[in-house]
C-alpha cells in the first residue's frame, strides 16, 4: 500500500504536467531553463522520469524507490535555489499549474524523498481478507469525501460565475401583448395614486410554478410608492388576457400615468422585471 500510494504521487505529478503542457513548460523558466527546444526536452525528461519511477515503485523495485528519493531531493534543491533568487510565488508546476515556489514545496519534496528512501526498508506485510476489505472501505470513503469536496467546489464556482454574468433582458415580442407606445384599457384596472410614476401589470397562472416562485419579488415591488402593481390571474381575468393577447405567464406590462404602454415582455426573474421597469422609464423620458 505504501508503494502504491507513493507511486500514485509520482503519477499524479506527471499527469498534472501532461494535462497543462504549456503552463508546466513555461514554469521551467523559474529554474533558469531557456525557452525553445531545450525547455521542451527538459519537460519531456521530467514527465518520463516521473512515470517510469512511478511504474518501478509500484512494481516493488528498490532501485526505483532510491531513484525517486534522489529525484525528489533534486526538486527540493531546485525550489530552494529559486527561493534564494527571490522567486517565491513563481509557478513551479510541481503538481499542476497552481503550484508555486515556496517553503511548503521544499518541505513537501523533502518529506516525499524521505518516504521513498524508507520504502525499501519497510517490512512486507501480508493482508488477509478482512485487511483488504478494510483497505478497500477506507479507499472508497476517501473517494466519496474527495468527490463531495469536488462537488462543493464546482457549486461554488458556478455560483460565482452566475454572479458575474449580467442578467438577460425580458423577452419583448411586438406581436405579443398590447402594442408599445399606445394607450391600453389596462390602465382602467389601476387605481393610480398621485405619486405613482409607473403601473406594473403582472399576468400569472394558477399552474405556473415559476409564477409562484416570483410572488415574493412581485410583493416586494408593491412597497414602492412610485409604482402601482396589479396581478391578473389567467382564470379570474381570462377575458382581459384574450383582449390584450397575453401569450403566457409570467408576463408583465408597464404603463405610464397616462395609460400608455411603455414596456412589456415575458420574464423569469426579479432582475428581468426590474429591467422592464427601467426600460419603461427610459422610454417615458425619451417621449417627454
Amino acid at each position: 500500500m505504501a508503494r502504491l500510494a507513493l507511486a500514485a504521487v509520482l503519477a499524479l505529478a506527471a499527469a498534472s504536467k501532461v494535462a497543462a503542457p504549456r503552463s508546466s513548460q513555461a514554469a521551467l523558466a523559474t529554474f533558469g531553463v531557456p525557452p525553445g527546444r531545450t525547455r521542451w526536452i527538459a519537460w519531456v525528461a521530467v514527465v518520463a522520469a516521473e512515470l517510469a519511477l512511478a511504474t518501478g515503485v509500484a512494481a516493488g523495485i528498490d532501485a526505483a524507490a532510491w531513484a525517486a528519493a534522489g529525484l525528489l531531493a533534486l526538486f527540493a534543491a531546485a525550489l530552494a535555489v529559486a527561493l534564494g533568487r527571490g522567486r517565491r510565488g513563481a509557478p513551479c508546476a510541481c503538481f499542476g499549474s497552481r503550484s508555486r515556489v515556496g517553503l511548503v514545496g521544499v518541505a513537501r519534496n523533502l518529506a516525499l524523498a524521505a518516504a521513498f528512501a524508507a520504502l525499501p526498508w519497510l517490512p512486507a506485510v501480508s493482508l488477509g481478507t478482512e485487511g483488504w476489505l478494510a483497505v478497500g472501505l477506507t479507499v472508497a470513503l476517501a473517494g466519496v469525501a474527495g468527490l463531495a469536496v469536488a462537488v462543493l467546489a464546482l457549486a461554488r464556482e458556478i455560483g460565482l460565475l452566475r454572479l458575474q454574468l449580467a442578467p438577460q433582458a425580458a423577452l419583448e415580442i411586438p406581436a405579443e401583448g398590447p402594442p408599445v407606445g399606445e394607450w391600453s384599457s389596462l390602465a382602467e384596472r389601476f387605481g393610480l395614486t398621485p405619486g405613482a410614476r409607473l403601473a406594473l401589470a403582472v399576468f400569472s397562472s394558477p399552474g405556473c410554478r415559476l409564477c409562484r416562485s416570483l410572488e415574493p419579488a412581485v410583493q416586494s415591488l408593491r412597497r414602492d410608492p412610485l409604482l402601482a402593481v396589479e396581478v391578473f390571474d389567467e382564470g379570474r381575468d381570462a377575458e382581459l388576457w384574450r383582449e390584450l393577447g397575453v401569450p403566457g405567464s409570467p408576463f408583465a406590462v408597464v404603463l405610464d400615468p397616462e395609460g400608455v404602454v411603455r414596456a412589456k415582455g415575458t420574464f423569469n426573474s426579479l432582475g428581468q422585471l426590474e429591467g422592464l421597469l427601467a426600460a419603461a422609464e427610459r422610454r417615458a423620458h425619451a417621449r417627454a
